[in-house]
């Protein structure tokens, strides 16, 4: 698993009040709108895949710093930010956090009617990306929000975050298509926590003959499966195994044994892609295979920008409004010249953008 930073994401409680969340959906419309002008709707994918980009951008909107909220609320500006203006910029945002991650793939394809694209790429790779890290990445995070930024030419971006009630943090998943080779090894671009946990990861490298082996268990007869299973009931697991036995019940799993027996899947990604086919399923199916073939089992597991306009918990210092909507007039300001033609202005914030922090203080 590629990762290209770490960040603290405690849980917190609380929503941003309306009136800075009307100016973040303006100034991430802004600042959205002028990227794909001068840098193309894929750079803004890939800056979004960034989390050290991403959590920055958050400051720059005034958000929380540090807090899980940054994902929720960045992402719920941006998909406001772009309503309306998808067509004309070429990028579509669906998904969000609870019920409205449930419904990103009716998102697609209503976009996909409306524009008039073939949807069932895009929302395969919604699908297999939230699969893929509540279930091949056990890592003690329950997802509980998604959403998906993309292109009709089918270029994608996923960012995604679960929760850990226990040890009251979060973590997101960056996912990328320019990058990505496969879903089920290496895929991420980043996953940020501050917290490293024991992880059951079938997507790290070392874990490809796990996968090997876990879709040749899933195409034997479930009779079989289960028997193997209830025979580790009577096995002491080593301490290594972060499984519990109580987790798996041999009955409850005979139908979903049933399932993948008939279906044969032809490799990890269509197991995976099997309705029913969760986290316990997986486990189990692990944990058979390793009794079987013995298959080892792989487990591995910015600020400064928040002084831009303040943060919501006035944290560096309370948000400046009459800075924050002087910044909005200049980005469309600046959106009005490029689009006439007229580069000084952009030229202009691309000299500010070279000036460190401190020349500016």
């Amino acid at each position: 698993m590629q990762k290209t930073g770490i960040a603290n994401l405690p849980l917190h409680s609380g929503s941003a009040p309306q009136w800075l969340f009307k100016r973040m959906i303006a100034l991430s419309r802004s600042i959205i709108e002028l990227m794909v002008i001068e840098l193309g709707r894929e750079e803004v994918l890939r800056k979004l895949s960034d989390p050290f980009w991403f959590q920055a951008f958050g400051c720059i909107l005034g958000f929380d710093w540090h807090s899980s909220g940054v994902t929720t609320t960045v992402t719920g500006a941006i998909k406001e930010a772009l309503r309306g203006i998808e067509q004309e910029l070429g990028l579509f945002v669906a998904g969000g956090k609870s019920k409205r991650a449930l419904n990103t793939p009716q998102e697609i394809m209503q976009y996909a009617e409306k524009i008039g694209f073939n949807p069932e790429s895009l929302i395969r790779a919604s699908r297999l990306s939230a699969k893929v890290d509540n279930v091949a990445v056990q890592d003690g995070f329950s997802l509980y929000h998604h959403a998906i930024i993309f292109t009709q030419e089918g270029h994608w971006c996923v960012i995604q975050q679960g929760m850990n009630e226990t040890l009251l943090t979060a973590r997101r998943y960056h996912w990328l298509s320019f990058s990505l080779k496969s879903f089920v090894e290496e895929p991420h671009e980043a996953v940020c926590c501050d917290i490293k946990t024991k992880t059951l990861n079938f997507t790290a490298k070392e874990a490809s003959e796990l996968r090997k082996t876990s879709v040749t268990v899933s195409q034997k007869t479930p009779e079989k499966i289960i028997k193997e299973i209830t025979k580790i009931k009577e096995l002491k697991l080593p301490q290594r195994h972060s499984i519990m036995i109580s987790d798996i019940n041999p009955k409850n799993l005979y139908k979903i044994f049933l399932r993948t027996y008939e279906k044969q899947p032809a490799n990890f990604e269509a197991l995976l892609e099997i309705k029913g086919v969760g986290a316990k399923v997986l486990r189990a199916i692990a944990l058979t295979s390793e009794i079987i073939y013995g298959t080892p089992i792989s487990f591995k597991d910015p600020a400064r920008y928040s002084f831009a306009h303040g943060g919501k918990d006035r944290i560096p210092y309370p948000v400046d409004r009459k800075l924050y909507d002087k910044t909005i007039e200049i980005m469309k300001k600046a959106i009005e010249e490029a689009k006439i033609g007229r580069g000084e202005k952009i030229s202009a914030l691309r000299r500010i953008s070279k000036i460190s922090p401190e020349k500016l203080n």
